[in-house]
C-alpha cells in the first residue's frame, strides 16, 4: 500500500485488501474494520471513522472488552520489553513515556496495577491528546489517578472513547490528513486562556477585568489578521468584526458566542462560537473570496453574570435589553459596573447603549457554536449534534416552615421536619421530569441546587430548610406544565407533612425554538460530512436565546471530551472535532 492512502483507494479494494489496509487502526482487532467493510463506498474520512466507531458500539460488552484488553499497559512490561506495535511504540514516545525518569516510572507502575486490580483491564489513554502533539507525563498520571474514581461502567465507556480517539488519529496519520483549521482554532482558544484571573489552569475571565479586556483586543488582533474590514469594541464591550459581501448592503448573517467565563471555567464555553467563524472568514478572505451576503461576528462581553447580577449583558444590548439600573450594580470589591465601563475606556451612555440595538431586517439570521456542555453526543460517539430548542427556564426559591425540636425526644409520627418534608420534594421533581423523557419536543429536567437549614444542629430537628428550584424543558407549555405539577406536589406535601412551603419565582426564560430553516442548514452541513444528523435539545442558556427574541435562530453542537463537562478546567474538544465544526460552518455559508 501506498505512504498515503485515499478513500478512492479504500473504497476500491476487496474486503481482504481492505482489512489490511486498516490493519493496526485498533490495536490488534481487525474485526472492527472487517465488520464496516459492508458500509462502503466512504464518503469521507469522517464517514468511515464513524462508521468504525458504530462497529464497536453494536458489538455488545464482550467484544469492547476484548477489545480494551488488547492495549498495552502505558509504560508497561511490553513496553519494556520492546513488544509493542509501532502504532502504540510512537504514540508512547510522542507523550514522553520512553523517557520516564525512575519517580515516575515507579508511579506509571503503581497506577497499572491499582486500574487493573479495580477493573480488570488496562488503563487506556490517547497519550497524543486532543491536539496530537502528546500530553505531558503529569497529564498522563493526573488522568491515572482522577479515572481511578470511577464507576466500572463509566471507566469502559471511557476506555472506549479513548480508543476511538487513538484510531482517529491513527487514521489521520495514513490518510495524510492534518486538522489545519481545527489545530488554528485549538491554539487560538489555548492562547485566549493565557489571560485569567485566576492561577494558571484555573481560567476566570469576568466582565471588564484587565484580563477581560485583554481578550478583547486578542480577539480584534486577530480578526485583522483574519482579514476582516471593519473591527471595533462597541459600548458594552462586545467585539465586532464584519466580512462584507459581494453586495455590502445585503442582510447579513449574524454569529459569534460570549468570551467571558464562569470562575475556574472551560476554554471552549462561548469562545468555540466566537473562533471558528473567524477561521471561515480567515479562509475566505485567504481564497480572495466574497459571499453574496456579509458576515458580522460578535464575541459578546458578558453572558455568565458572575462579576454582576446582569446575564446575557452583551448579547441582551443587541437585542435593546440592556437594563439602566444594571450600571448601579457593584461588584464583590464596591465598584459600580458604570465605574467599571469608564475605567476600560467605554462611555456608560445609556444612549450610546442603546444605540446598539440590531435592525432584524438588516439581517439574514443568527447562527451560534457551542460545545455540548453535557456528556450527551460524547457517549454516543457524535462530534456534532443539530440542536432543535433551547429550553425555558424557571427558576423559584422556596422555604420549608415546620418546627424545630430535640432529635431524641420527638417520636418520628409527630415530627414536622422542614427538612424530610424538602427531601420528598426533591425526589417528587426528579421523578415527575422523569416523565418527560419520552417527550417528542425534548426532555425536562429539574435540580435543587441549593440546600440549607440556617442553625441547624446535628441533634435538632429542622424547622425550616431552605431551597431554590430550576426547571427547564423545550418548550414553555411543557415546562409549564412540569411546574404545576411540582408546586401541587409541594402543596401535597406540606398538608400532609404538617409544614408551610412557600415556593417564589424568581427567573422566568422563554424556550427558544431553532428556526426550521436553520436548522435545516446545519443537518446539511452535517451530512455533508458523512455524519448522521443526531438532534437535541440545550439545557443551557445561550447567546442565541436573546437573539432569538429578534431574528431567527439555530445553535450546533460540538461534542466535549472527559464525558461531555463543562464548567471546569477539564472541559476539552479535539482538534478533529474543532475540524469539523470550521467545516460544518463554511457550508453553512456556502449554502444560505
Amino acid at each position: 500500500m501506498p505512504a498515503s492512502l485515499s478513500l478512492d483507494q479504500l473504497n476500491a479494494l476487496d474486503q481482504a485488501g481492505y482489512t489490511l489496509a486498516l490493519d493496526g487502526i485498533y490495536e490488534h482487532s481487525p474485526w472492527i474494520a472487517e465488520s464496516a467493510w459492508a458500509q462502503r463506498p466512504f464518503r469521507t474520512l469522517t464517514h468511515l471513522k464513524h462508521a468504525l466507531a458504530r462497529v464497536v458500539r453494536e458489538a455488545g460488552t464482550k467484544p469492547q472488552l476484548a477489545l480494551i484488553r488488547a492495549h498495552p499497559e502505558l509504560a508497561g512490561k511490553a513496553a519494556v520489553a520492546g513488544q509493542l506495535t509501532a502504532e502504540s511504540t510512537h504514540e508512547q514516545s510522542k507523550a514522553g513515556l520512553t523517557h520516564c525518569t525512575p519517580d515516575e516510572f515507579a508511579r506509571l507502575q503503581h497506577l497499572n496495577q491499582a486500574y487493573k486490580d479495580r477493573f480488570g483491564w488496562p488503563f487506556i489513554l490517547a497519550v497524543r491528546g486532543p491536539r496530537g502533539w502528546g500530553l505531558s507525563r503529569q497529564a498522563i498520571i493526573d488522568t491515572f489517578a482522577r479515572r481511578l474514581r470511577h464507576t466500572a461502567d463509566f471507566e469502559r465507556a471511557e476506555c472506549l472513547r479513548n480508543i476511538h480517539r487513538i484510531a482517529e488519529i491513527r487514521l489521520n496519520d495514513k490518510f495524510g490528513v492534518e486538522p489545519t483549521l481545527g489545530n488554528l482554532v485549538w491554539d487560538w482558544a489555548e492562547a485566549l486562556a493565557r489571560h485569567t484571573e485566576g492561577e494558571v489552569g484555573q481560567l476566570t475571565v469576568t466582565y471588564l477585568t484587565p484580563q477581560h479586556q485583554a481578550c478583547a483586543h486578542q480577539l480584534m488582533a486577530w480578526m485583522q489578521d483574519c482579514g476582516f474590514d471593519d473591527i471595533s469594541l462597541d459600548a458594552v464591550g462586545n467585539v465586532v468584526g464584519v466580512y462584507q459581501g459581494q453586495d455590502p448592503n445585503a442582510p447579513r448573517l449574524l454569529t459569534g458566542s460570549h468570551y467571558d467565563t464562569v470562575r475556574n471555567g472551560g476554554k471552549y464555553d462561548g469562545r468555540l462560537g466566537i473562533l471558528v467563524p473567524m477561521a471561515c472568514v480567515r479562509e475566505l478572505h485567504r481564497q480572495r473570496r466574497r459571499l453574496p451576503y456579509g458576515i458580522e461576528v460578535v464575541g459578546f462581553a458578558e453572558e455568565e453574570g458572575q462579576r454582576y447580577k446582569a446575564t446575557f449583558l452583551g448579547s441582551g444590548a443587541l437585542v435593546g435589553d440592556f437594563k439602566p439600573e444594571w450600571l448601579e450594580q457593584v461588584d464583590a470589591d464596591g465598584i459600580t459596573m458604570k465605574a467599571a465601563m469608564q475605567a476600560a475606556g467605554l462611555s456608560a451612555d445609556l444612549q450610546d447603549i442603546g444605540a446598539l440595538k440590531r435592525n432584524p431586517t438588516a439581517y439574514r439570521g443568527f447562527v451560534e457554536v457551542h460545545i455540548e456542555q453535557g456528556p450527551v453526543l460524547d457517549e454516543l460517539d457524535m462530534p456534532l449534534g443539530v440542536v432543535t430548542s433551547i429550553n425555558g427556564v424557571l427558576r423559584m426559591t422556596g422555604r420549608a416552615s415546620g418546627l424545630a425540636c430535640h432529635a431524641g425526644t420527638t417520636p418520628m409520627p409527630m415530627r414536622q421536619d422542614a427538612a424530610v418534608s424538602v427531601a420528598e420534594l426533591i425526589l417528587a421533581v426528579e421523578q415527575r421530569a422523569l416523565q418527560d423523557l419520552t417527550s417528542s419536543h425534548g426532555p425536562s429536567v429539574g435540580t435543587v441546587g441549593v440546600l440549607q437549614v440556617p442553625q441547624g444542629s446535628i441533634n435538632v430537628v429542622p424547622g425550616r430548610c431552605d431551597f431554590t428550584l430550576d426547571l427547564r424543558a423545550p418548550t414553555n407549555a411543557q415546562r409549564d406544565a412540569l411546574a404545576t405539577d411540582v408546586l401541587a406536589k409541594a402543596a401535597e406535601i406540606a398538608q400532609r407533612r404538617g409544614v408551610d412551603i412557600d415556593i417564589e419565582e424568581s427567573v422566568r426564560a422563554a424556550a427558544a425554538p431553532s428556526n426550521a430553516a436553520w436548522q435545516a442548514r446545519w443537518e446539511a452541513a452535517v451530512q455533508a460530512l458523512g455524519l448522521p444528523v443526531h438532534h437535541l435539545t440545550s439545557g443551557a442558556g445561550h447567546d442565541a436565546m436573546k437573539l432569538h427574541e429578534r431574528m431567527p435562530q439555530a445553535m450546533l453542537f460540538v461534542r466535549g471530551g472527559n464525558a461531555g463537562i463543562s464548567h471546569n478546567p477539564l472541559e476539552t474538544i479535539t482538534n478533529d472535532d474543532a475540524q469539523l465544526c470550521v467545516e460544518a460552518f463554511m457550508h453553512l455559508l456556502e449554502h444560505p
